[in-house]
């Protein structure tokens, strides 16, 4: 496992130096299929690509009737071809005819934007045409965000539809998002894939948008939609390998060696391969370009929140097993370290993720540090030992030192250094179950399913991390994950309750009842640890007090408590916010413990205060005290004249007394205090 970096990395130009300098990258601008509107009005693309190896290269397209000899690209003399043709619009199908002695390949272009299909024509895009309607969106706090993974060929495929969803049928689901309570989407890989089914992690051109998504404007208009409602969008980039199918790439100019990738991969024997398919060259100047203008671009043109970047270990070391095991690759940790670089210089605000599963926190330190430079990770020490927990047969093989040890882990002692989950494509795929369905295989609409999948939830969603869900989790689906099934809508009424369990915790989550706020805290004391009854305790804040401290008391066994002693870290009264075992939720449920809870001064679990819970079966029980009403502008537990001389103190301007947040204190929000007027309930 690596550490961190052992060797050296400068930054010099815009190329980076490991050991021996990198070839340097041409400045020139434009790569691909650039439109342009000259001086005097006329419409043109610019044609330019990278070819070291090639005698000759031409632009083939709709606008030359497909010559291979009308249309020759100018060579600048360090592998770079280029020339600009006027009259080509967006819209125009092209290719590159490349001639290499007397060899001959027609190879799409490595940064289309969009093309025909995996194995079509190359499409002229203009990445301004896009009108975007949301451009003043901002990025929820990394602290408050609660994600949800989705694929756009599954997540919502309309009934009887034998292809796949797309974008736009994936944004008729977004007001349901919104009502969840869900604040930014993971979509898995939407690059240009062989075939229309697929999870996406099989690139086949890296710059292009799927075609049966719907392309490149499609998404845009999907992150558009969803930033008109709050939502964030983060994208899935794949750069531990490339392919392995329909892939131009591969000997792009014919130039190989050992018949392997040529100019885009390594041609070594400890790095040319991954499991999945060839790995780039991270050490040749322009193919670490290629990839770190990819993560550009889905940041800048598609308006992107954040990239997670697949197998991130694969790009640091060569391999898990065999001779080459656990080999480091420089070069792959420079370059991580300036696609994070260049994001944070350009946008401070976007969360960097890496899915790295290695137990590395050099992941998330500071490039300044040696570290990889990531915001957070996909943390598979939280996911694997709570489904161990929770799929257990019996309550005797249930450990609640795994759960404790799951709850309070960190990397760099940073809360949000990582993302949890019980569900994501990988861990509910390939044979593997989703949760309620490995509790109980063939009845994961079961009771024991239902209870067990829900207090799975409940550690996801107070746990100290950035809580993830994997789509259709929260309607109880059962099916394995894969690109030709789509998530099942109908059981959003057969398990509304279930639905609405969801919804609960991601409000209190996100504090938006406004008294759970520290459950987005970056403190965690595990105080109760009852190993043979199965119960746990735990304790969030951020700056402490009412309407911040809230405790988590949860019971993985099948045996009701009456009167269950835990500590409290405040005396007062604990209210009830959740109650996996409500009977809203589910008819079957008992309801028991719904009693809030007045602490006495009996010190209990190292904390001065404690009190007596009622907690049923296979349970989670959140509880925290009132906070000061957001009416109340001056603190003292009462809306009253006080308060309302601020209002009208403020009137006509913005402040405090603006509650409905629409830029000016008026008779609304008049209205909306004296609606609560009188004492606050502590």
């Amino acid at each position: 496992m690596i550490r961190r970096p052992s060797t050296a990395f400068v930054l010099v130009a815009s190329t980076l130096v490991a050991g021996a300098a990198f070839a340097q990258v041409s400045t020139r601008p434009g790569v691909g299929a650039v439109p342009y509107t000259n001086t005097s009005g006329s419409i043109g693309t610019t044609f330019r690509t990278w070819a070291p190896n090639a005698t000759a290269v031409n632009v083939v397209g709709s606008f030359n009737g497909w010559s291979t000899s009308a249309t020759s690209l100018s060579n600048e003399g360090n592998g770079w071809w280029s020339r600009d043709v006027p009259t080509v619009g967006a819209g125009a199908q092209y290719k590159f005819f490349i001639r290499r002695g007397t060899s001959t390949l027609y190879k799409n272009d490595p940064r289309a934007r969009s093309l025909t299909n995996s194995v079509g024509n190359s499409i002229v895009y203009n990445p301004n045409a896009y009108q975007w309607q949301t451009p003043q969106f901002q990025m929820p706090g990394w602290t408050e965000l609660v994600l949800m993974e989705i694929h756009p060929g599954t997540f919502n495929r309309p009934a009887g539809h034998q292809g796949v969803g797309t974008f736009a049928t994936a944004a008729q689901k977004l007001d349901y998002l919104e009502d969840l309570g869900v604040n930014a989407v993971a979509l898995m890989p939407v690059n240009e894939f062989p075939g229309d089914n697929s999870w996406g992690y099989n690139p086949a051109h890296q710059f292009a948008v799927e075609s049966s998504y719907g392309g490149p404007d499609a998404l845009k208009s999907f992150v558009d939609q969803a930033h008109a409602r709050g939502i964030a969008v983060l994208g899935d980039v794949v750069y531990n390998h490339f392919g392995p199918n329909d892939m131009d790439l591969w000997q792009f100019d014919g130039w190989n060696l050992n018949n392997r990738g040529g100019i885009f991969f390594y041609q070594d024997d400890a790095r040319h391969t991954t499991p999945w398919g060839p790995r780039p060259d991270y050490g040749r100047g322009e193919v670490r370009s290629f990839i770190r203008d990819n993560a550009l671009m889905w940041l800048d043109e598609f308006r992107m929140d954040g990239l997670r970047f697949d197998g991130t270990k694969f790009i640091r070391t060569c391999d898990y097993q065999g001779p080459y095991a656990n080999v480091e690759i420089p070069d792959g940790w420079s370059l991580l370290q300036w696609c994070n670089d260049s994001a944070d210089a350009q946008w401070p605000g976007k969360l960097m993720i890496a899915e790295d599963l290695g137990e590395n926190e050099w992941i998330g330190k500071t490039t300044g540090a040696g570290g990889a430079g990531f915001d957070t990770q996909w943390d598979g020490a939280f996911a694997f030992p709570v489904r161990s927990v929770i799929e257990a047969a019996n309550d005797v093989d249930r450990n609640m030192f795994t759960v404790r040890d799951a709850v309070t882990k960190s990397f760099n002692g940073q809360m949000q250094q990582r993302i949890v989950y019980t569900e994501n494509h990988d861990e509910v795929a390939n044979g593997r179950q989703r949760v309620p369905e490995t509790i109980w295989p063939g009845n994961a609409g079961s009771w024991f399913s239902r209870k067990r999948s829900t207090l799975g939830a409940a550690l996801v969603m107070t746990a100290p991390g950035i809580p993830m869900i994997f789509q259709g989790q929260e309607l109880l689906e059962d099916e394995w994950f894969r690109s030709e099934d789509p998530v099942d809508w109908s059981k959003a009424t057969t398990y509304a309750g279930i639905r609405q369990l969801y919804k609960d915790l991601i409000g209190l989550r996100r504090n938006l009842g406004g008294n759970t706020k520290g459950l987005s805290g970056y403190f965690t004391n595990f105080f109760h640890v009852n190993n043979g009854a199965k119960v746990v305790a735990y304790h969030r804040w951020a700056n402490g007090g009412a309407g911040d401290d809230t405790v988590m008391l949860m019971n993985f066994s099948n045996t009701s408590f009456p009167n269950y002693r835990i500590g409290l870290p405040r005396g007062g009264m604990w209210r009830v916010r959740f109650n996996s075992d409500w009977n809203g939720y589910s008819a079957d449920y008992g309801n028991f413990g719904a009693f809030d809870v007045a602490a006495d001064s009996w010190g209990y679990d190292g904390l001065g205060y404690s009190g007596n819970f009622r907690i049923g079966p296979y349970t989670a029980l959140i509880f925290s005290q009132n906070g000061p009403s957001r009416f109340d502008l001056n603190g003292d537990w009462s809306i009253n004249g006080t308060d309302l001389g601020i209002v009208l103190a403020q009137w006509g301007g913005d402040g405090s007394a603006d509650f409905n947040d629409d830029g000016a204190v008026d008779g609304q929000d008049l209205g909306a205090i004296l609606g609560a007027w009188g004492p606050v309930q502590q």
